[in-house]
This record gives structure tokens, sequence and C-alpha cells, in this order.
């Protein structure tokens, strides 16, 4: 697989934890660990709890925000287990693994990023809107918490089994070669920002009331996956509306 991996932790605060991911990483071939605020890094409780996998630890990457964490990522994956008001597309390990699995043979490899909540919380909602798709662990209703280094250990093993068995053909929308790089995230905020100005200024959105509509809007073109060409499409024609409403005013 040439797909680039990151498992991505937020606000981690047990840096145990962290030590216990490394090693759940190590264990199945992963190796790319980005860390977005830890309470403590590096620590020796990590080091103890990786037991072996100290290369992934110093290879870490510490970043202050999740924004910048999956800037240069094309397809991100949020893990939660709660439902949220405006639903998302969700999917288990082994239909998300499916996914990576095809995209990396219709794209040629992409950079994926599978972001990991706080211990206790989980990621806001403002977080989770960052991500195309929502992974879901199906444990049981009664007992649904899973301490985060097995979460990585469950998410991990279904990558590498999509991996040796090869099970593209699960994920039929990518069922075709690709003819153009996916958009990355850093392009995709981009493109939203460029949405949100645009809609204001054609009176279109309310900035004093917006209701959903940015969540919605982000849902909406998310699902679609754009590419790099799509994006640039989009912002056209957001641009030409621009310039349409200025010699208008004129």
């Amino acid at each position: 697989m040439q797909t680039d991996i990151k498992i991505v932790l937020v606000n981690t605060t047990h840096s145990g934890n962290i030590g216990g991911v490394a090693r759940a990483m190590k264990n199945m071939g992963l190796s790319n660990l980005v860390l977005v605020a830890p309470k403590s890094f590096p620590s020796a409780e990590a080091s103890a709890r990786a037991a072996g996998a100290d290369d992934v630890l110093t290879a870490a990457i510490v970043v202050e925000s999740l924004q910048q964490a999956i800037a240069d990522c094309q397809l991100v994956f949020a893990t939660s287990a709660r439902e949220r008001h405006i639903p998302w597309p969700i999917m288990d390990p082994r239909e998300m693994a499916a996914v990576i699995c095809a995209a990396d043979k219709a794209t040629d490899g992409s950079k994926v990023a599978i972001v990991f909540g706080r211990e206790d919380r989980g990621l806001t909602n403002e977080e989770l809107h960052l991500c195309q798709h929502h992974v879901c662990i199906p444990s049981v209703a009664s007992f649904s918490s899973l301490n985060i280094a097995a979460a990585v250990q469950v998410i991990a093993y279904e990558i590498r089994m999509a991996s040796l068995l090869d099970v593209s053909a699960q994920a039929p929308q990518w069922g075709t070669p690709w003819d153009a790089p996916l958009a990355e995230q850093r392009e995709l905020e981009l493109m939203f920002d460029h949405f949100e100005s645009t809609m204001v200024k054609t009176g279109f959105l309310d900035p004093n009331s917006p209701r959903q509509f940015m969540t919605r809007l982000r849902r909406l073109i998310m699902r679609a996956l754009p590419d790099k060409i799509e994006v640039n499409i989009l912002r056209g024609m957001l641009t030409s509306i621009t310039k349409y409403i200025g010699s208008e005013k004129k």
C-alpha cells in the first residue's frame, strides 16, 4: 500500500496511552504518529508503555491544532462513539479499511489521517466536521468506551488485513482509477472559507443567524470527496459570483 497513514491523537491526557498507541501501531506496520497538544510528551511513561516501539515515539510530530495535523491529508476519518445532532457519513473499521485500500489503488496512494479524541470526551463537533467520515467501533452499547490504545489496535488491524487481502472491491465508489489527486484538507478549508464569505456577500447567508448552513455544506462536499480540479472549479465559480456582484454595484 502506497498510502501514508497518520494516526492523530488529540489532547491526550495520559502519556502512557501515547506509548500504548505507538506499540499498537508498530504491531500493524504503521509508524506515522501525530500528537495534537498532548498534556505530557515526551515522557518516561510513554516510553515504558511503548515496549519496543520507541522509534515510533521518537518520530512522532507534535502540533498545536488538529487543522495543522491534517492539513496535507486527502482522506480524514474521525473516530467517534457518540451520535451527533447532524448525522455524518459513518462506517465501521472494516468499511473504513476497504475505502483506504480502494482509494490507494484508484489514486496511486494518498495521505490519510485517522483521528482519535480525548480519553474522557472524544472529539468536539468542530473537530468532527473537519473529517469526511466518522468511524465507530461496534462495541456493546452497555460498555462502549475503549481505551485509546485498544481502539487504535482495532483500527490498525483492519487496515493491515485490508492491505493483505486487497479488499478494494468492497468500496465501489473507487472502482475507477481517478484522473486527479484528491484535494488536501487545507485546500478544502480555504474553499469553505471562500464559500462562507461569498454567501455572506450575496445575502444568502446571514452571519448573525447562520443556523447549520456551513455544517450542512461541509457534509455535502466532504461526502463527495472532491479532487483538486473540482475544488478549483468551485472556487472559480465563487470568484465569478463575487466579480458579478461588484460589477452590478457600479
